[in-house]
C-alpha cells in the first residue's frame, strides 16, 4: 500500500528515540503514527513524546499506547510527520494545498513549532499547478462566515461551506467553519495567500508554501522517493 510505505519510510528515516514528534492529519500519516507506536511497542524508540494537530489523531495516538502532550507543554517539536492534499514540487521548495481532514490551523502552527517539517504522500497528489486537483480548504469565523464567502469570490475562488455527516456546518477543534474555495489553476498562490492572511475573520488557509523540508512519496512501481527542498536524495 503506498499510503503506508511513506508514512513507514518517514518514521524509520527521521525519528530517533528522545524526540517530540509531531503527528499531522490524514488517509498517509495515520500510517506514520502506527508505524510510530509499532516502534515504541517493540522497544526500538523510547522516550517518544507526540503532540497531536487534532483531537482525533490525538485520541487514535493515545490508543495505540503513544504518549500525548500539547504544544504548549513541548512549544518546539524535534520533527513533524504530516500529509497533504495537493503537491507542488518546484526548483526549489514545496508547495502544498492542505486541509481535507479539517485540521489546517493546527497543523500550520504545528509546523511552525517543528524543526525539520516532514511530508508524505503518494505520487496521486502530485500535481503541477495547485488547485487542479483540489480546493482550497480556509478556516473562517463563523461569524459573518458569508461575508468570507464574498471576499473569497472577489479573489476569483467559489466557495462552498462544508457540512459534515449530519448536514450541519463542519466544526475544527476550534469552533470555526472551513470554507472550500474553488481557485482553479493558480498562477500565483502566494499572492492569494497574503491576501487570505489580511483578512480578519479568516483563521488560517490551506495554503502551505515553502514550509516543509522534506517531501517522501511512494510510488507505484514499489518506491519511496525522498525529495528535500533543493534537490532529491
Amino acid at each position: 500500500m503506498l499510503k503506508e510505505r511513506a508514512g513507514r519510510f518517514a518514521v524509520e528515516r527521521f525519528v530517533r528515540s528522545g524526540m517530540v514528534v509531531g503527528l499531522g492529519v490524514g488517509s498517509t500519516a495515520i500510517w506514520a503514527v502506527r508505524e510510530l507506536a509499532e516502534q515504541v511497542k517493540a522497544g526500538k524508540l523510547d522516550r517518544i513524546v507526540t503532540v497531536a494537530a487534532s483531537r482525533s489523531v490525538a485520541a487514535e495516538a493515545r490508543r495505540l499506547g503513544l504518549r500525548v502532550a500539547t504544544l504548549d507543554e513541548h512549544p518546539e517539536v524535534d520533527v513533524t510527520i504530516d500529509g497533504a492534499d495537493e503537491i507542488r514540487i518546484g526548483p526549489r521548495r514545496f508547495d502544498l494545498i492542505k486541509g481535507g481532514g479539517g485540521a489546517l490551523y493546527h497543523e500550520k502552527l504545528l509546523a511552525q513549532a517543528s524543526r525539520r517539517r516532514v511530508i508524505v504522500g503518494d505520487e496521486d497528489k502530485l500535481s503541477p499547478v495547485l488547485g487542479t486537483k483540489w480546493a482550497l480548504p480556509i478556516e473562517v469565523s463563523p461569524y459573518g462566515w458569508k461575508t468570507q464567502a464574498g471576499f473569497l469570490a472577489g479573489l476569483g475562488g467559489k466557495a462552498k461551506l462544508r457540512l459534515g455527516p449530519d448536514g450541519k456546518p463542519f466544526r475544527t477543534d476550534e469552533g470555526n467553519y472551513i470554507l472550500d474555495a474553488q481557485f482553479g489553476k493558480m498562477k500565483d498562490p502566494s499572492a492569494i495567500a497574503r491576501q487570505l492572511d489580511r483578512r480578519a475573520g479568516i483563521v488560517g488557509h490551506g495554503l502551505f508554501l515553502g514550509l516543509n523540508q522534506d517531501l517522501v512519496i511512494a510510488t507505484g512501481d514499489g518506491q519511496v522517493r525522498h525529495y528535500q527542498r533543493g534537490g532529491r536524495r
